[in-house]
């Protein structure tokens, strides 16, 4: 190639990259990862010149017992996931025990139940007035606390039991995939080296699982730090609850973003962790002759403990909750219809379905933008734009609700200039700037559904209709939309059942006596009125379990390899 080659041949690239870098699809997926990126910033900005800096009071004062209380509840709160999702999921994988198949999907349920309908519900039967320590009393004679010994609800170790009864799910699901994925193969090769059932659990299995189960922690440990509603209700001072307080009762905008800058350095630490978990991690199947791992008879001893094992968290986690949910929502429905009870729910549904549809088609447009043209740039900015999934929704909320103050601000003195009017709070303190927070805080989860259902569909079928003349847009409508759809569903689920349980971002940003199910729970726990929070807190739970148990079918038919062997054990 000459000179005059090489220079026609750069000059066509360079025409081709800047094509590509504006054109609509890329144009648009570079606009949301910008808008994406404002509360972010925003953020950032406010605690790096904050109008009043209290960092070095906060820092002397509260900040260290902050951190300590959040870090020792993420640790209690991840190990207990950890020994209990693990545990759980290599169990119903490969024992055969009663009720097996119901354990399969059941298992998963607890994810269905917000942290803080749990606290209150467990703080309602073990606290000094409940039935728990009143039986206790009245079997041994005991009058007053000082006579026996009974621990503490409202505590750190509280928590740490309430989160790992409804978060271990998210370990116990990747784990179980993990493990479904895995070959007989694997295991027999450990067991002719001499290696029993344990070793081969421990050396073979766990660490080919190791990449899945990290990836459930750090989901684990995002929802811990994101938690408000438990911790408050606790009274265990965590960073989310220091933002609360700073920006609250402190009236100090700044020294709360300053904390909630700390939150994100947490959570940039957790995905580098799991990433750095992930490094040089591969397992390939090394033949298509692919046998599911065995399932074993526990008997005995082993039995019994093998079922409790599965049933002890189904139980704490899920069945005596809900039992408690409606014992106390049919002594208070009727007072709950008369009440706010409605209206609420009504907002919740209507926040969350329109987070869910405006979530579904930005994330639409992401992945099919991606899917056309690829590359770093494409792919760093939708993974920039799915990044608020990772960060707690106090943190966006600030971040969020800045920019559209000063947003409405500028706008209003326009408005006074020009016209002689004032327009008041148009974005800040509306419906939409909360609709904007749930889409900023759930777009991760349909971008990664969709995303991943596109990745299925070859790339001829897209050679094929444009031979016939079809764009880009009518290819997605006509052709990719139709063939995803299920995915669609499963994202649009997936972000609306979020946007039920989603407290500390509504807490924060929600219009002047705008209530949804989420703060009405709160408020009645806060309140102690356990019965009154019943009825929203069964209609939270409601909406989550058709999605979680269609989450464990698709876990149970996710098999590496289509196909079922005959030493599959059903």
């Amino acid at each position: 190639m000459n000179v005059s080659q090489a220079t026609a041949h750069l000059g066509q690239s360079t025409r081709n990259g800047l094509r590509s870098l504006t054109d609509g699809w890329t144009i648009a997926s570079f606009v949301i990862a910008a808008l994406v990126a404002i509360p972010i910033l925003t953020v950032i900005g406010l605690a790096i010149s904050p109008e009043e800096s209290i960092w070095q009071h906060l820092a002397s004062t509260v900040l260290p017992r902050y951190i300590r209380t959040t870090l020792g509840l993420m640790i209690g709160v991840g190990i207990g996931t950890l020994i209990i999702g693990v545990g759980t999921a290599w169990i119903v994988t490969t024992c055969n025990i009663p009720g097996r198949r119901i354990f399969e999907w059941a298992l998963l349920l607890p994810l269905a139940i917000p942290a803080y309908v749990i606290a209150f519900l467990y703080t309602d039967i073990l606290e000094f007035a409940g039935p728990v320590q009143g039986a206790l009393r009245e079997f041994f004679g005991w009058v007053t606390p000082r006579d026996y010994w009974f621990p503490e609800i409202r505590s750190l170790g509280g928590a740490i039991l309430m989160m790992t009864l409804v978060l271990y799910p998210y370990v116990y699901m990747l784990a179980r995939a993990a493990f479904l994925e895995q070959s007989h193969g694997v295991l027999e090769v450990s067991r002719t080296l001499g290696r029993g059932p344990w070793r081969s659990f421990f050396n073979v299995a766990l660490p080919l699982a190791r990449p899945a189960i990290v990836i459930g922690l750090s989901l684990v440990m995002m929802e811990t730090l994101n938690d408000f509603g438990t911790v408050d209700f606790f009274a265990v001072g965590t960073l989310t609850l220091g933002v609360f307080d700073v920006w609250m009762n402190m009236n100090n905008v700044g020294g709360a973003a300053q904390i909630a800058v700390l939150m994100l350095f947490f959570v940039m630490f957790l995905i580098g962790a799991e990433r750095f978990a992930r490094r040089k991690q591969r397992f390939h199947h090394t033949t298509s002759r692919h046998k599911n791992l065995p399932r074993r008879d526990v008997q005995g001893w082993l039995g019994a403990g093998a079922f409790l094992a599965c049933l002890l968290p189904l139980f704490f986690g899920f069945l005596l909750p809900v039992g408690l949910l409606i014992n106390g929502a049919l002594g208070h429905f009727g007072e709950a219809i008369g009440g706010n009870f409605l209206a609420s729910a009504g907002n919740s549904l209507m926040l969350s379905g329109l987070a869910a549809v405006f979530a579904l088609a930005v994330g639409v447009l992401l992945a099919y933008g991606l899917r056309l043209r690829g590359g770093n740039f494409l792919t760093g900015v939708t993974r920039f734009a799915s990044l608020g999934y990772a960060i707690p929704g106090a943190v966006l909320a600030i971040g969020v609700i800045i920019p559209l103050a000063w947003l409405d601000n500028s706008i209003d003195a326009v408005a006074r200039q020009e016209f002689g009017v004032s327009t008041g709070l148009i974005l800040s303190g509306t419906i939409f700037a909360l609709v904007f927070g749930y889409v900023v805080r759930f777009l991760a989860l349909a971008v990664g559904a969709i995303e991943q259902s596109l990745g299925r569909i070859t790339l001829n079928i897209d050679g094929v209709a444009r031979t016939l003349g079809a764009s880009s847009s009518n290819i997605l409508m006509k052709v990719h939309l139709p063939i995803i759809r299920g995915s669609m569903l499963t994202a649009a689920l997936l972000v609306f059942v979020d946007g039920m349980k989603e407290l500390p971002m509504t807490v924060i940003m929600r219009p002047f006596n705008f209530e949804t199910l989420a703060t009405q729970v709160h408020q009645f726990a806060a309140a102690e009125q356990f019965g009154q929070a019943s009825p929203p807190a069964l209609a939270i739970v409601a909406t989550g379990i058709l999605p979680v148990i269609l989450l464990s079918l698709a876990i149970t038919h996710s098999r590496f390899f289509s196909g079922r062997s005959s030493e599959d054990q059903g």
